[in-house]
């Protein structure tokens, strides 16, 4: 399968996926909305926690700068609802078992693991416009500092 590497300007896919309280969620359903979608390996693990619940602890500058933050993992609902219960997450955390999300953004694919290359997925962070417009494809980002990063890049001011 060849690597797919989304750029800015292009239109972000669309995706229909379970969230943890198996609701369907789209990306067409946030048309209107400013969104960033992010990709982390797996729910309850040290990064994604970490990355997580940065995001959560920054949710009201990035709401108030009107973003949707949407988390997308191959978990199963099961350990969505236990790391979002266990870490007080308030937005959606999204299941794509079959990776088929993970795949059209690019952010499934070889990787270097404790020296290894190994195939998994991609910590990586897009932003969607209103118009479902990519503003921004981040690839390999860390999961410490990612958010307050983003939000610089985003022009969102700190929270009070």
């Amino acid at each position: 399968m060849e690597k797919i590497v989304l750029e800015p300007g292009a239109t972000a896919p669309d995706f229909a996926l379970s969230d943890k309280d198996g609701s369907v969620v789209s990306l067409s359903d946030f048309l209107g909305q400013k969104v960033i979608i992010y990709f982390y390996p797996a729910a309850s693990t040290p990064g994604c926690t970490t990355q997580a619940c940065d995001f959560r602890d920054n949710m009201a500058s990035l709401q108030s700068a009107g973003y949707v933050v949407l988390g997308v993992s191959k978990d199963a609902l099961p350990a969505l609802q236990k790391f979002a219960a266990e870490e007080s997450l308030g937005f959606p955390l999204l299941s794509d078992a079959d990776l088929a999300t993970h795949h059209a953004y690019g952010a499934y694919g070889e990787k270097s693991m404790y020296g290894k290359t190994v195939n998994g997925v991609l910590r990586s962070t897009f932003v969607v416009d209103d118009k479902g417009i990519l503003e921004h494809a981040l690839y390999n980002v860390k999961a410490t500092g990612h958010v307050e990063m983003m939000k610089k890049k985003l022009g969102v001011k700190p929270s009070l």
